[in-house]
């Protein structure tokens, strides 16, 4: 068994090199982002394990989180795996492209580019508030409080295929077990914040109407002559992202704080390991903390090498505020920069400014002009 070394401001990781199963290897002449890799087993009681979370939260802001060993941990590896199945099932059924945020999207709907290229990505949208019966776990207390479809917080609920309604118990225990992990990392950076008890867990309540959501992506293989981007230069928008990965494809840009002082910062590979998810912090976070913690950029491209060939898929939770949740500063921290003299924030809440970021490259029309796309992505910001 073959290992690499990863560093990563000093510290240093070996990691197994272990292929997934029936997955061509990841090729071992590419260079890989340095991640931290923690362990949520030792979160649950380290003190250490806590600091460099913190530590990575300011410096890249993604991170890989072991979750072998570890009974919720566990669970999630196993559901993660029945919703790689769920997404090529899914992807098998006809398609309804609606224009919305929530269920099919199709490849060819959003910039991806300053050339005013269009993605090619399918997406599957399952927003936690439309699988009928979702239940949740309480942080306080654990117990399990029963939903009815849609908690009636929807006037109009999404109609999902009947699939989804059938495995409705895989994504109810893959969104709590999740959301769950979600809430322990906050509850880290809420103490290391020095934020009064409970601030960043109690913005997200499993049981308010928020943006969570399960995402599953597909992306078919490019051909070799035409290589491009799949899915755009973006940070997320929301708090934490939990991500899974089979094929490479995820490509990070390193901060220039972690670029030699001679050297542009260059797009580099994130390496899917066997046993561990992905996490990234997202926009709001940023928000909430007036710039002290990361949301890097990062996108999608072909998987490198032999993996190209390979219909990538990706299973993605996302956790956002409460709808409600105004995005500014957090009160109550001394660790949290203050906003500058005559500094003003924004104050949009969550639900609208996450619709809109989630929008706004989504505006591509039949007989746009390539000028038109550029300007699009142009006004976006996403380059920057």
């Amino acid at each position: 068994m073959t290992t690499e070394t990863i560093t990563h401001t000093g510290i240093l990781e070996t990691l197994e090199t272990i292929a997934f199963p029936n997955i061509p290897p990841f090729p071992s002449d590419i260079p890989t982002a340095p991640l931290y890799r923690l362990s949520l087993s030792a979160l649950r009681s380290n003190p250490a394990e806590s600091a460099r979370l913190f530590q990575s939260s300011k410096d890249l802001d993604f991170f890989y989180l072991d979750l072998r060993g570890d009974v919720e941990g566990e669970r999630l590896l196993e559901e993660a795996d029945q919703a790689f199945e769920l997404a090529q099932t899914c992807y098998d059924l006809g398609r309804d492209d609606r224009g919305s945020y929530m269920g099919y999207k199709g490849s060819g709907t959003s910039i991806v580019d300053e050339k005013g290229n269009l993605d090619r990505n399918e997406f599957y949208n399952v927003r936690t508030t439309q699988v009928p019966g979702l239940t949740e776990v309480k942080s306080a207390d654990s117990r399990n409080i029963p939903k009815d479809e849609f908690l009636g917080i929807s006037e109009t609920p999404f109609e999902h295929p009947q699939l989804f309604y059938k495995n409705a118990d895989l994504i109810n225990s893959y969104i709590q077990t999740a959301h769950s992990i979600v809430i322990l990392i906050l509850s880290h950076l809420n103490n290391h914040l020095h934020l009064p008890p409970n601030t960043l867990q109690n913005l997200h309540y499993l049981r308010s109407h928020s943006g969570d959501q399960v995402c599953l992506i597909k992306s078919t293989p490019q051909p070799a002559s035409e290589l491009r981007t799949t899915l755009g230069n973006h940070t997320d928008f929301g708090s934490l992202t939990i991500i899974f990965n089979r094929l490479g494809g995820l490509q990070i840009l390193p901060p220039s704080s972690l670029t030699p002082a001679d050297q542009e910062p260059q797009w580099i590979y994130v390496k899917p390991l066997p046993g561990h998810c992905i996490v990234n912090l997202g926009d709001a976070m940023v928000k909430f903390m007036n710039g002290l913690l990361r949301s890097n950029i990062h996108r999608v491209v072909a998987p490198p090498g032999v993996q190209g060939q390979e219909i990538r898929y990706s299973v993605v939770y996302f956790a956002r505020p409460g709808d409600e949740v105004v995005l500014k500063r957090l009160e109550g921290s001394d660790v949290i920069p203050e906003l500058k003299e005559g500094e003003k924030e924004e104050e949009n809440d969550s639900k609208d400014w996450i619709l809109l970021q989630a929008l706004r490259l989504r505006e591509v029309k039949d007989g746009m002009s390539d000028g038109e796309k550029k300007k699009l992505w142009e006004e976006s910001g996403r380059g920057k």
